[in-house]
Protein backbone atom coordinates (compact mmCIF):
# COMPACT_ATOMS: atom_id res chain seq x y z
CA UNK A 1 0.00 0.00 0.00
CA UNK A 2 1.18 3.51 -1.09
CA UNK A 3 2.03 6.35 1.67
CA UNK A 4 0.28 9.58 1.53
CA UNK A 5 3.24 11.34 0.38
CA UNK A 6 4.24 8.54 -2.28
CA UNK A 7 0.16 8.94 -3.74
CA UNK A 8 0.93 12.26 -3.85
CA UNK A 9 4.03 12.40 -5.82
CA UNK A 10 2.64 9.70 -8.21
CA UNK A 11 -0.49 11.90 -9.01
CA UNK A 12 1.65 14.81 -9.29
CA UNK A 13 3.83 13.33 -11.90
CA UNK A 14 1.12 12.16 -13.41
CA UNK A 15 -0.95 16.05 -13.62
CA UNK A 16 2.96 17.66 -14.99
CA UNK A 17 2.91 14.82 -17.92
CA UNK A 18 -0.70 15.28 -18.77
CA UNK A 19 -0.80 19.18 -18.28
CA UNK A 20 2.50 20.37 -17.38
CA UNK A 21 4.43 22.21 -14.92
CA UNK A 22 1.91 24.89 -14.65
CA UNK A 23 -0.94 22.55 -13.98
CA UNK A 24 1.63 21.37 -10.17
CA UNK A 25 -0.90 22.57 -7.23
CA UNK A 26 -1.00 21.22 -4.10
CA UNK A 27 -5.26 21.10 -4.31
CA UNK A 28 -5.04 19.59 -8.20
CA UNK A 29 -2.57 16.93 -6.63
CA UNK A 30 -4.54 16.08 -3.40
CA UNK A 31 -7.87 15.51 -5.98
CA UNK A 32 -6.11 13.61 -8.40
CA UNK A 33 -4.43 11.44 -5.83
CA UNK A 34 -8.40 10.96 -3.79
CA UNK A 35 -6.21 12.93 -0.45
CA UNK A 36 -8.32 15.16 1.94
CA UNK A 37 -7.84 18.61 1.09
CA UNK A 38 -4.36 19.88 2.37
CA UNK A 39 -2.50 16.24 2.20
CA UNK A 40 -0.03 17.27 -0.09
CA UNK A 41 0.98 20.37 1.59
CA UNK A 42 1.85 19.14 5.15
CA UNK A 43 4.86 17.01 3.06
CA UNK A 44 5.77 19.81 0.86
CA UNK A 45 5.13 23.57 2.16
CA UNK A 46 5.75 25.57 -0.83
CA UNK A 47 5.57 25.22 -4.84
CA UNK A 48 9.37 24.90 -4.99
CA UNK A 49 9.50 22.39 -2.19
CA UNK A 50 6.53 20.49 -4.49
CA UNK A 51 8.65 20.59 -7.75
CA UNK A 52 11.77 19.90 -6.05
CA UNK A 53 10.13 16.86 -4.57
CA UNK A 54 8.73 15.38 -7.65
CA UNK A 55 12.23 15.64 -9.24
CA UNK A 56 13.76 13.60 -6.80
CA UNK A 57 10.70 10.85 -7.04
CA UNK A 58 10.94 10.56 -10.44
CA UNK A 59 14.90 10.13 -10.35
CA UNK A 60 14.59 7.80 -7.66
CA UNK A 61 11.55 5.78 -9.18
CA UNK A 62 14.08 6.04 -12.47
CA UNK A 63 17.03 4.15 -10.67
CA UNK A 64 14.62 1.52 -9.01
CA UNK A 65 13.56 0.58 -12.58
CA UNK A 66 16.26 1.66 -14.68
CA UNK A 67 17.72 -2.26 -14.46
CA UNK A 68 20.79 -0.83 -16.63
CA UNK A 69 22.30 -4.27 -18.43
CA UNK A 70 25.68 -5.45 -18.74
CA UNK A 71 26.23 -4.43 -22.53
CA UNK A 72 28.91 -7.46 -24.10
CA UNK A 73 27.79 -7.55 -27.91
CA UNK A 74 26.25 -4.83 -30.31
CA UNK A 75 22.70 -7.49 -30.58
CA UNK A 76 22.96 -6.88 -26.62
CA UNK A 77 22.87 -3.01 -27.27
CA UNK A 78 20.43 -2.35 -29.75
CA UNK A 79 18.01 -4.96 -28.36
CA UNK A 80 18.34 -2.93 -24.74
CA UNK A 81 18.21 0.73 -26.33
CA UNK A 82 15.14 0.09 -28.14
CA UNK A 83 13.52 -1.57 -25.17
CA UNK A 84 13.71 1.51 -22.88
CA UNK A 85 12.96 3.92 -25.65
CA UNK A 86 9.51 1.29 -25.94
CA UNK A 87 9.33 1.33 -22.08
CA UNK A 88 9.82 5.29 -21.36
CA UNK A 89 7.31 5.94 -24.40
CA UNK A 90 4.96 3.33 -22.94
CA UNK A 91 3.72 2.40 -19.83
CA UNK A 92 6.19 5.43 -18.31
CA UNK A 93 5.19 8.02 -21.06
CA UNK A 94 3.98 10.50 -18.44
CA UNK A 95 7.17 10.10 -16.36
CA UNK A 96 9.34 10.34 -19.58
CA UNK A 97 6.84 13.97 -20.11
CA UNK A 98 7.04 14.92 -16.81
CA UNK A 99 10.96 14.25 -16.27
CA UNK A 100 11.17 16.48 -19.77
CA UNK A 101 8.72 19.71 -18.44
CA UNK A 102 11.16 19.34 -15.40
CA UNK A 103 14.50 19.90 -17.50
CA UNK A 104 13.47 23.03 -18.03
CA UNK A 105 12.91 24.62 -14.68
CA UNK A 106 15.27 27.59 -13.63
CA UNK A 107 15.95 25.96 -10.04
CA UNK A 108 19.47 24.48 -10.94
CA UNK A 109 20.12 22.87 -6.98
CA UNK A 110 15.92 21.23 -7.78
CA UNK A 111 16.92 19.83 -10.85
CA UNK A 112 20.37 18.49 -10.38
CA UNK A 113 18.97 15.04 -9.29
CA UNK A 114 17.56 14.36 -13.54
CA UNK A 115 20.74 15.48 -14.34
CA UNK A 116 22.87 13.91 -12.18
CA UNK A 117 20.67 10.53 -13.74
CA UNK A 118 21.09 11.68 -17.39
CA UNK A 119 24.99 11.70 -16.76
CA UNK A 120 25.18 8.21 -15.48
CA UNK A 121 22.91 7.20 -18.40
CA UNK A 122 25.32 8.65 -20.72
CA UNK A 123 28.36 7.34 -18.98
CA UNK A 124 26.89 3.77 -19.52
CA UNK A 125 26.34 4.75 -23.07
CA UNK A 126 29.85 5.94 -23.33
CA UNK A 127 31.05 2.37 -21.78
CA UNK A 128 29.36 0.51 -24.04
CA UNK A 129 30.39 2.40 -26.76
CA UNK A 130 34.01 2.22 -26.24
CA UNK A 131 33.48 -1.98 -25.32
CA UNK A 132 31.96 -2.16 -28.66
CA UNK A 133 34.50 -0.21 -30.83
CA UNK A 134 37.05 1.16 -29.14
CA UNK A 135 37.81 5.44 -28.55
CA UNK A 136 36.93 6.27 -31.87
CA UNK A 137 33.08 5.07 -31.08
CA UNK A 138 32.77 6.23 -27.46
CA UNK A 139 33.72 9.64 -29.48
CA UNK A 140 29.91 9.49 -30.99
CA UNK A 141 27.89 8.94 -27.44
CA UNK A 142 26.14 12.43 -28.01
CA UNK A 143 25.24 11.48 -31.57
CA UNK A 144 23.57 8.04 -29.95
CA UNK A 145 22.29 9.66 -27.22
CA UNK A 146 20.58 12.56 -29.53
CA UNK A 147 19.02 9.66 -31.65
CA UNK A 148 17.87 8.12 -28.71
CA UNK A 149 15.97 11.14 -26.93
CA UNK A 150 14.61 12.17 -30.49
CA UNK A 151 13.04 8.98 -30.85
CA UNK A 152 11.73 9.39 -27.60
CA UNK A 153 10.25 12.94 -27.67
CA UNK A 154 8.97 11.65 -31.02
CA UNK A 155 6.84 8.77 -29.72
CA UNK A 156 5.83 10.65 -26.44
CA UNK A 157 4.50 13.80 -28.60
CA UNK A 158 3.77 12.56 -31.97
CA UNK A 159 3.43 9.29 -32.74
CA UNK A 160 3.55 6.36 -29.41
CA UNK A 161 3.87 3.84 -31.92
CA UNK A 162 6.78 4.75 -33.84
CA UNK A 163 9.33 2.60 -34.62
CA UNK A 164 12.25 2.94 -33.58
CA UNK A 165 14.10 -0.63 -34.24
CA UNK A 166 15.44 0.63 -37.82
CA UNK A 167 16.75 4.36 -36.03
CA UNK A 168 18.48 2.76 -33.42
CA UNK A 169 20.66 -0.22 -35.34
CA UNK A 170 21.53 2.40 -37.83
CA UNK A 171 22.35 5.05 -35.15
CA UNK A 172 24.58 2.39 -33.10
CA UNK A 173 26.44 1.12 -36.43
CA UNK A 174 26.79 4.22 -37.13
CA UNK A 175 28.69 5.19 -34.08
CA UNK A 176 30.78 2.21 -33.75
CA UNK A 177 31.84 1.88 -37.59
CA UNK A 178 33.95 4.80 -36.99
Amino acid sequence: MKSIRERALDAAVDLIGADGVRALTHGRIDAAAGLPPGSTSNYFRTRAALIAGVIDWIATRERADAGIPEITTREEFVSALIRMIEVQSGPLSMRTRARYALFLEPDEDAVRPLREQRAAFEAWVRGVLFTLGGAAAEQHTTFLMATADGLLLHRITIDPHAAVGDAITHAIDAAIRT
